[in-house]
């Protein structure tokens, strides 16, 4: 009989903080959208509540568009310095300072590469081109996004060349720049 009381108790106590946790969760959401942070759902998740693209154009508002251009070039083609990181990336780059060892620094190109897709500049060419046959699955396939997103035509025979890319994520981008290329003539 002791144990049924307890289980029944822990059940309510459970109950309650589930309760709770939802109250928290609404109480929450709701001064992120008191605070000013988006109400899109990929914000309410990010970094500092706010979306890739948002930090970048509040960047750019910031510092103008070439210098948070230059930052993502020189994100892309491997430069590490925590200032870049932090007005492209955020406080998530932080991490690859601690004087640790990192084995997915093939991120700080993605950053670069994905702030390109909200600050473009055709001075990203060579760099979007060049990543294209990056070892790093993310790194290509953000490329060829870039790629897809900017018309960048010049890049068509090297993303043509990732059709045949061993990771169907990558494989999907290529294609979609490919469509889009064709499409516009680029």
């Amino acid at each position: 009989m002791m144990v049924a009381v307890g289980w029944a108790s822990a059940s309510r106590d459970l109950e309650s903080s589930r309760a709770a946790a939802a109250a928290a969760v609404t109480v929450a959401t709701s001064a992120a959208s008191v605070a000013g942070w988006h109400s899109d759902p990929m914000a309410r998740h990010s970094i500092a509540g706010i979306t890739p693209r948002e930090r970048i154009e509040r960047e750019c508002a910031r510092r103008g568009r070439a210098a948070v251009v230059a930052d993502c070039i020189a994100l892309a083609r491997g430069e590490t310095d925590l200032a870049l990181l932090t007005s492209v990336v955020g406080p998530g780059g932080d991490k690859y300072f601690d004087g640790q060892e990192h084995q997915d620094l093939y991120w700080l190109r993605v950053w670069g590469l994905r702030g390109l897709l909200w600050a473009w500049d055709p001075s990203g060419t060579d760099v979007v081109c060049s990543s294209l046959t990056h070892e790093a699955w993310r790194v290509r396939e953000m490329a060829a996004k870039v790629i897809a997103r900017h018309l960048v035509g010049d890049a068509a025979d090297a993303v043509a060349a990732l059709r045949d890319d061993p990771v169907p994520r990558v494989r999907q981008a290529a294609d979609r720049a490919l469509l889009r290329l064709t499409a516009h003539g680029a």
